[in-house]
């Protein structure tokens, strides 16, 4: 998979447009760029400075005329403008010509409105998609690249785990039966963190730092041996920066309830389910995708609290870009899983 930068003359795309990280996938080559969907903006005037891994690398750390922005929160557009242009970006890394728009796919939350999902098209069209933008819900896109059987008549669970949704639901038959989306997952957990160092430590860390404390330190269940890191920040209280010291017992004490909402949103996705698929369900078990499936111990976790055996998807962070990419590599058959609207 690659990190960003290879180009392309390809004009078919879909694109995993995440609240944490947009993933690009280009027919015929796969995924060719995984970069985090982070913009760094000129307040003075308005032009892009940094976009993807290098607005990351700039959090916290920017001049006071440099903006920070993350365009998507929650799973949704949070900044028009910003979104356009981040996407107008990352299209022309992976899209070489200007006169052919490319055709495109894009997986948005299941249960985000209309008025949100037509600002998702919009967003695309304006950089340079063509129209129709066709739209896939993402627990379904997930399902398709995790290599679910989503066309037959029994059951599958699919938990999409993002940076700012959960995504729960049960799909047959080529449609999804029930869905549940959380506005809970790692975004959440890493908010967690920083409120723990501050409260429990008088320690102010940075988003960045806690995001690298959850992927070093994290976990949903106890493990067998407990870690410990030191950890830099600067004190509450004296205002001066210091180190402490934090173990993972620390860190998944902090991270509990975030962990808690995420097996609640599954338990109540079972809970509307009907009775006859959640009987293959439980034989079948349930698949954990997206970044936060990674979390250490979640799918022990899932499994004591639901009492369906939990796996991981075969590659959790692609899961979403893959089914998008299967999907536009097939789209006269897949049209039934995917919804079309062209802006008049």
């Amino acid at each position: 998979m690659a990190g960003g930068g290879a180009l392309s003359l390809g004009r078919d795309i879909a694109i995993d447009l995440g609240t944490a990280n947009t993933l690009v996938y280009v027919k015929g080559e796969g995924v060719v760029l995984n970069e985090p969907s982070s913009v760094a903006v000129d307040s003075r005037t308005g032009e892009l400075v940094a976009v993807g891994f290098e607005a990351k690398r700039m959090w916290g750390r920017a001049p006071q005329n440099i903006r920070l922005v993350r365009p998507l929160q929650d799973g949704v557009i949070a900044d028009f403008d910003v979104c356009e242009k981040m996407l107008r970006y990352f299209i022309q890394q992976v899209h070489t010509s200007r006169w052919n728009k490319p055709r495109m796919i894009i997986c948005v939350p299941s249960e985000i409105t209309g008025v949100e999902r037509r600002a998702v098209q919009e967003a695309a069209e304006f950089a340079g998609a063509r129209r129709p933008v066709y739209i896939i819900e993402e627990p379904m896109a997930a399902a398709i690249g995790a290599g679910l059987p989503v066309h037959l008549p029994s059951a599958s669970l699919i938990v999409d785990i993002g940076g700012g949704t959960t995504e729960v639901a049960v799909i047959s038959m080529g449609g999804i039966v029930t869905a549940y989306s959380a506005r809970v997952a790692g975004d959440e957990l890493n908010q967690a963190i920083v409120e723990m160092f501050r409260t429990e430590f008088s320690l102010d860390v940075g988003e960045n730092t806690a995001e690298e404390v959850k992927l070093q330190l994290g976990s949903a269940w106890p493990l067998a041996e407990e870690l410990t890191a030191d950890v830099g920040g600067r004190d509450t209280l004296t205002g001066l920066p210091r180190t402490q010291v934090v173990t993972s017992e620390d860190v998944r004490s902090a991270i509990g309830p975030g962990v808690t909402a995420i097996v609640d949103a599954i338990k109540t996705t079972l809970e509307r389910t009907p009775p006859e698929l959640a009987a293959d369900i439980i034989g079948h078990g349930l698949t954990l995708s997206g970044g936060g499936a990674l979390l250490t111990g979640l799918a022990e976790r899932v499994t004591c609290d639901t009492g369906i055996h939990a796996f991981l998807a075969p590659e959790p962070l692609f899961s979403v870009v893959l089914g998008c990419g299967m999907t536009l590599d097939n789209i006269e058959a897949m049209k039934g899983l995917t919804a079309q609207t062209s802006l008049e």
